[in-house]
């Protein structure tokens, strides 16, 4: 087996810091917790913003900017930039800070789908700040809009024009096919990053069988041309991705996927889940790449080519 790639999802859009309170969304906590990650073994940061002031998901460069360039002279992990944000921004709002960054890599959901965080909301009794129940009970109506076109403007303006790669997020099983459509199109080329989403209430359950079933598709559909990793949010998260390592793929783990390090026990950082899985795939005999074992296997074009 290849080496294995860890991407550490620091902050994401998804949580509420009233969920937990080692949930990072000041610029040092981000910056820390990244910095923490990339020493234990995450090849790959995969990062959001957040409003320094009250932790709510924030697109804006200026947010970014609080920690992106001391990530980028402090470590030498993949910076890789959401373009997905959250589901009630618009795709200008979700492509300000990639477009001004122009990072090496980028996430990019494969297709619009309901996206429902509202019953986490019926698991709090404290909240911190006004706006996060609101925010999480607006998901039971809100449409996570990923149009073709939409598809298309982020391949154009990230990928053809500032040399970005993409981790391609999947869903569900016709993502796959999207992702196919858009090879055939000529707009993205091998090798392919795809990271197979479970457990998301809107996309595609997280069952093994859901796992072999990704797989086997994307075989069909991509043959040896691609890279799997898996991410599973909440209480699958290491069973999932434990699964995932044994049949060749890669992992995702982080507090935007889940919060916990064992049932019940909030982990009290996103490094202490790096090096759980850590120990995990190098018991399985896997060998975890570093972040220039990733830019090689990935095709990326290197942090020197950034504008971070």
């Amino acid at each position: 087996m290849s080496k294995i790639v860890i991407t550490c999802a620091i902050t994401g859009s998804i949580h509420t810091p009233s969920m937990s309170p080692y949930l990072p969304f000041t610029p040092d906590q981000i910056t820390e917790q990244s910095l923490d990650a990339a020493k234990a073994g995450a090849a790959i940061l995969h990062l959001h913003a957040r409003d320094p002031e009250h932790g709510k998901p924030s697109a804006l460069p200026e947010h970014f900017n609080t920690f992106l360039p001391r990530l980028k002279q402090a470590s030498d992990a993949v910076l890789n930039i959401t373009t997905g944000g959250n589901a009630s921004m618009t795709l200008d709002e979700r492509l300000a800070a990639p477009r001004l960054t122009a990072p090496e890599m980028c996430s990019l959901n494969m297709g619009s789908m309901n996206f429902a965080t509202y019953p986490a909301a019926e698991r709090v009794s404290e909240w911190r700040f006004d706006w996060e129940k609101p925010y999480l009970e607006a998901s039971e109506d809100v449409v996570f809009k990923n149009t073709p076109r939409d598809i298309a403007r982020v391949l154009t303006e990230l990928g053809e024009e500032r040399g970005a790669r993409f981790e391609f997020e999947c869903y569900d099983v016709g993502h796959l096919y999207m992702l196919r459509h858009f090879a055939d199109r000529g707009m993205i080329k091998p090798p392919f990053f795809i990271q197979f989403v479970f457990g998301v209430l809107g996309g595609i359950g997280a069952d093994p069988e859901n796992l072999m079933h990704m797989k086997r598709m994307a075989d069909k559909l991509f043959g040896d041309e691609y890279l799997f990793s898996v991410l599973a949010a909440g209480r699958h998260q290491i069973p999932m991705i434990t699964m995932a390592a044994t049949m060749g793929g890669h992992v995702r783990v982080g507090l935007e996927d889940s919060l916990f390090i064992a049932r019940g026990k909030l982990a009290q950082s996103n490094a202490e889940q790096v090096t759980k899985i850590r120990r995990i795939v190098e018991d399985l005999g896997r060998e975890v790449a570093t972040p220039d074992d990733a830019r090689e296997m990935l095709g990326l074009k290197g942090a020197d080519r950034t504008a971070i």
